[in-house]
């Protein structure tokens, strides 16, 4: 189901409605175009566009009887229309009709979700540089490494949303393409002239060349960019969470006043927005993988796509339209505990220092090999409860022979290891504040 949100632009997209609005839009410009080459009277043309209407109760009521979607819509406008009618779906195929208006529908969806990333994207760039000096411990494998600065986690984010941006970007090109071919895409029945037109009305490009169908590929790499905006929300939502864990509590979701987390424990802070993101980012990814199985059908068309798409069209432009929002508004309200990620720092007693040790015997004429096991063997200790990292380098006989006790204050120097962050925001940021 697809959550409640106030978010009406997007859901009327897929709206009946304005489907079947859509659908009436091509039959009356495709009949402009036919009017124009003076291939149907005018005169047909605009008694159409005066009288044709539809009920969308009406539709489903022949459309239990013929069991056909476009037939059931072009019988109740034909029963508004009168003797006209005759002239409308002249030439045309059903998916002439349903897949053009699929390319609009998700054409404008693309157009919102591109907002959403927008201001997803402002609003790390403004926790970035709010907190790009805020040093913090890096981890990989969850396990501490080297400081870097809860800014640079952002910064990370933010590039990576920059790229999602043209990844949609290019994928609403790639889906912006209508087709009016006729039954298998030979154009036997209507003029190429016709398909432009159409198309050009309705801000698309015609299909260079098309079966029955627009070609599935288009629709599964729309979709897919949406499971890959999905991935990342996934991504950024996974650190929340494990930032959020009462032993870590670097940062975590805003907690408004009369919110619960737990129906048994009163004291229960949860990252609910952030898991909420992370289940709804497999059904985006699930959806891109039914959009691929699309892509292999029978001969010049089969109908095996249309049910999958009549739900993954709606469900996944609506979903990461909706998770964007909610992010947004999480990395907005997000509080960030410096005093924490300090504390977090001094549990290992200097031990991200071990690399700067290592280079720093290297350049001293010791081989890798031996300063990596004179370093590990004081680390080693330090994580044994043996002493701080710093102290124990220091009264390291072998050590010592080669660094006094101010070069290894030198080398394990936090503003060294941080030396690079403001090159870094100037590269991702381009120089922006």
């Amino acid at each position: 189901m697809i959550p409640r949100y106030s978010l009406p632009e997007l859901a009327k997209i897929w709206e009946p409605e304005n489907k079947f609005s859509i659908w009436l839009k091509i039959e009356i410009l495709a009949c402009e175009a036919l009017a124009k080459r003076r291939e149907i009277p005018a005169s047909a043309v605009a008694e159409i566009k005066k009288k044709a209407k539809f009920d969308i109760a009406r539709i489903d009521e022949i459309e239990r009887e013929v069991k056909h979607d476009v037939i059931a819509f072009l019988t109740c406008v034909a029963e508004n229309v009168g003797e006209a009618n005759r002239y409308m779906h002249l030439g045309l195929t059903s998916s002439d009709v349903l897949d053009t208006t699929l390319a609009v529908q998700l054409k404008e969806s693309a157009r919102l979700i591109l907002k959403e990333l927008t201001a997803f994207r402002d609003a790390i760039k403004e926790q970035a540089f709010r907190h790009k000096d805020v040093p913090a411990i890096g981890r990989s494998h969850g396990i501490h490494g080297e400081p870097l600065t809860f800014g640079l986690k952002l910064a990370v984010w933010y590039e990576e949303t920059c790229r999602n941006i043209e990844r949609l970007k290019r994928a609403r090109e790639r889906i912006a393409y209508g087709q009016i071919s006729g039954a298998v895409g030979t154009f036997s029945s209507i003029d190429p002239a016709v398909e432009e037109y159409v198309c050009k009305k309705l801000g698309l490009k015609p299909a260079p060349v098309s079966t029955q169908i627009i070609q599935r590929d288009r629709h599964a790499e729309f979709f897919t960019t949406l499971a890959i905006i999905a991935g990342s929300i996934d991504k950024f939502a996974t650190e929340i969470r494990h930032l959020q864990r009462t032993e870590v509590l670097e940062a975590e979701e805003f907690f408004s006043k009369g919110q619960k987390g737990s129906s048994a424990m009163p004291h229960k802070r949860n990252p609910v927005i952030s898991e909420q993101m992370c289940g709804l980012a497999r059904v985006v990814r699930a959806n891109a993988m039914a959009a691929m199985e699309n892509v292999p059908l029978w001969h010049e068309r089969d109908i095996s796509h249309s049910s999958v798409e009549r739900v993954i069209g709606p469900d996944s432009t609506i979903l990461v339209h909706y998770m964007l929002r909610k992010m947004t508004g999480l990395v907005k309200k997000m509080i960030v505990y410096p005093k924490n990620m300090k504390r977090n720092m001094e549990l290992t007693g200097g031990l991200y220092y071990s690399q700067s040790v290592l280079l720093a015997l290297v350049r001293k004429g010791v081989t890798r090999e031996d300063a990596y096991r004179l370093v590990q063997r004081n680390a080693m200790k330090t994580w044994e409860g043996k002493g701080a990292f710093i102290s124990l380098l220091k009264k390291d006989s072998e050590i010592k022979k080669y660094l006094t006790g101010k070069e290894v204050d030198k080398v394990c120097s936090m503003r060294d290891q941080l030396k690079n962050v403001d090159k870094i925001f100037k590269r991702v940021f381009k120089g922006e504040k």
